[in-house]
Order: structure tokens, then C-alpha cells, then sequence
């Protein structure tokens, strides 16, 4: 099994009142169309944006959906995600029919979960984050456990970070980069590095960097930060230059991944790798300077063992600056055969 693939943006549909969830089911089936579904299947995805956005306004009178296309297994599937700040409701209790606390019938997380192949949620007091992933029929088993919330300057049309994923049977290896700046120019930037890194993803991080460093002269640079995983020695190898911040996490706690300063592209210099032993199971966290440093999964109990894509979700909803591109990922370190 070799999967390579990269993200396209978040499209964000707020719910604040009831107009905007026949938006919100409109947008999703635009992305399921992009994605290659049928209608069939394009229908479904429709029915978990409608359910989703009626029971954030429902429980929290107010959030969003984030949604995005992605790669799977064989498959592109479509990502629905509820995004609210509370108050927050008990999972246990939400999930079966007939449960509501708004007075209705409440079939709204059971009818997601029947149409979903992945469903997960969180929520706490400060609100809650309802994940669900669809795949066309007959590919239910094709969802890769990352999360990548890929989100643009409000003002932009295009996001100047990327990001990229690889996977093998025994072997993951991602890049996060922001290029300098924002708009189209930074947006340049991020392409070449992800196509660079993307002919030869599973090349030692070292040489990747000054791989990078050589394609992206000319150009606005950026910073970037690469990553590979080998479950065959546990161990994680990691290089960074400029402001993106690394770490992986278990419950018990976590560690940061060291970058050093620089522009790759413009101030280039040799990189130098890092190597993490014994970092199986750990969550890995990669996300662009859009996003606050000062936060901790410690401080959300339980979920560093939900879906990544919560994660990545969470930590925008609670921790984007709101004044550039903004990019968070997040996967388990764990063999993917």
C-alpha cells in the first residue's frame, strides 16, 4: 500500500439561523460532486450536513460546518464537521434516537452515525465537535485516521500554507509549510514546496530540505517542517525550519519537536534532523503559525485518543489568531498495513 495525497481548503458555512442549513446541505453537495459521488451517495452526504447543522443550532444555537473533501483508501470521501462553543451535551446520551433536548424528536446524531462509514464527537462545557466522514458505496473501509483543518485569511480566496501526507505499510511521512506572507504569492510558495516534497516523500528529511530549499528560490520561501514515522523502530525523524511547531502527545502528556530559524527558499541553510525514539501509539500535532502555540491537550480530557480530525478541529475552533492562514494536522504514529 503506497497513498500520497494533499489537502484542498476547509470550507467553513456558518449556523447561526435557520436559513443557512439548506446553505450549509447546499455546499456539501457541491463538495460531494467534486469528490465524485453519485447522486445516491451525494444524497447522504446532504442529509448528515442538514442533520449536523440543525443540531448545532439545536444544542449550542450557533457554530459551524466545516467541510472538505479527501483522500481515502482507493476513495475520495467527503468530511462534515459541527463545530460549536457550547453549552456542550453528553455524548452517551445524544447518540441514540429519541433522545433531545430540544424538544423534538431527536433522530438528528443517530440518523449521522447510520449514514456516516466514521463518525466521532467531543464535547465539554465549551462546546462540541461532531465529526462525521462519508465514502461512495462499497467503500466504507477506506478513512486514513488524520485530521487536517486547512483554513484561509478571511480575506483571501487562496490559503498561502499546505500540507501533504504519505503513507506505506509500515511508514508515514508529512510536511506541513507556510509560505511567507499571505495570498497568492505565499500560496505559490506552499505549492511548489508540497509538489517537491511529494515526488520523493519518503527521502530522508535532511535532503528533503535542501531539496525544498533549491525548488522554492525565486519565490516568497517559507517555512517547513517534515516529518516520517517508521513503526519498524518506533521511531520518528523530523526536521523544521521557520515558525512551524511540532509535538506528539499521549494522555500522559507531551513533547515538542524542535524547528530551527530560517526562511527555506530565501535565508536557506543545511537542515539538521531530529530523531524521537519510541514515539508508537503518539499522536503527532504539525500546524502553521495561524494557529497560538500556548495550548495543551491535557486540558481536554480524552481526547488525544479520539479521531485526529477532532483534534484538528478543536484546536482551531479554540486557538486560530484569526490574522492568517491557518493550517492544522494531526495522525497516529502507528503502522497503516
Amino acid at each position: 500500500m503506497d497513498v500520497t495525497l494533499s489537502g484542498s481548503l476547509t470550507r467553513v458555512v456558518p449556523i447561526e439561523e435557520t436559513s443557512q442549513i439548506g446553505h450549509a446541505r447546499r455546499v456539501a453537495q457541491q463538495v460531494a460532486a467534486e469528490a465524485g459521488f453519485d447522486a445516491t451517495d451525494a444524497g447522504r452526504v446532504a442529509l448528515v450536513a442538514t442533520e449536523l447543522a440543525t443540531n448545532v443550532l439545536k444544542h449550542a444555537k450557533g457554530g459551524e460546518l466545516h467541510i472538505a473533501a479527501l483522500d481515502g483508501m482507493g476513495a475520495r470521501g467527503v468530511e462534515v464537521i459541527a463545530v460549536d462553543r457550547g453549552p456542550g451535551f453528553n455524548l452517551v446520551d445524544c447518540l441514540p434516537d429519541g433522545f433531545s433536548t430540544g424538544g423534538t424528536r431527536g433522530e438528528g446524531l443517530g440518523a449521522v452515525k447510520r449514514q456516516s462509514d466514521v463518525m466521532d464527537m467531543y464535547a465539554d462545557p465549551r462546546g462540541a465537535i461532531v465529526l462525521a466522514r462519508l465514502y461512495p458505496k462499497g467503500f466504507g473501509k477506506a478513512d486514513i485516521r488524520f485530521g487536517a483543518s486547512h483554513h484561509a485569511l478571511h480575506s483571501e480566496e487562496v490559503s498561502g500554507d499546505g500540507w501533504a501526507l504519505a503513507l506505506d505499510d509500515q511508514r508515514i511521512a508529512a510536511i506541513v509549510v507556510d509560505g511567507l506572507g499571505h495570498g497568492e504569492a505565499a500560496h505559490e510558495a506552499a505549492r511548489v514546496a508540497v509538489g517537491t516534497w511529494l515526488a520523493e516523500p519518503m527521502e530522508d528529511p535532511v535532503t528533503l530540505m535542501g531539496a525544498l530549499a533549491q525548488a522554492m528560490q525565486g519565490g516568497r520561501g517559507g517555512a517547513v517542517a517534515l516529518a516520517r514515522f517508521d513503526a519498524r523502530t518506533a521511531g520518528l525523524r523530523y526536521a523544521g525550519i521557520g515558525n512551524i511547531a511540532g509535538s506528539v502527545h499521549l494522555p500522559e502528556g507531551s513533547r515538542g519537536l524542535a524547528s530551527h530559524p530560517g526562511i527555506v527558499g530565501v535565508q536557506t541553510r543545511r537542515a539538521q534532523a531530529f530523531d524521537f525514539p519510541q514515539v508508537a501509539g503518539r499522536l503527532l500535532v504539525m500546524h502553521s503559525d495561524g494557529l497560538q502555540s500556548r495550548w495543551s491537550l491535557k486540558d481536554y480530557p480524552g481526547l488525544v485518543s479520539r479521531h485526529p480530525a477532532l483534534v484538528t478541529a478543536l484546536l482551531h475552533r479554540d486557538f486560530c489568531r484569526g490574522r492568517d492562514d491557518a493550517t492544522v494536522f494531526a495522525i497516529r504514529l502507528e503502522a497503516t498495513a
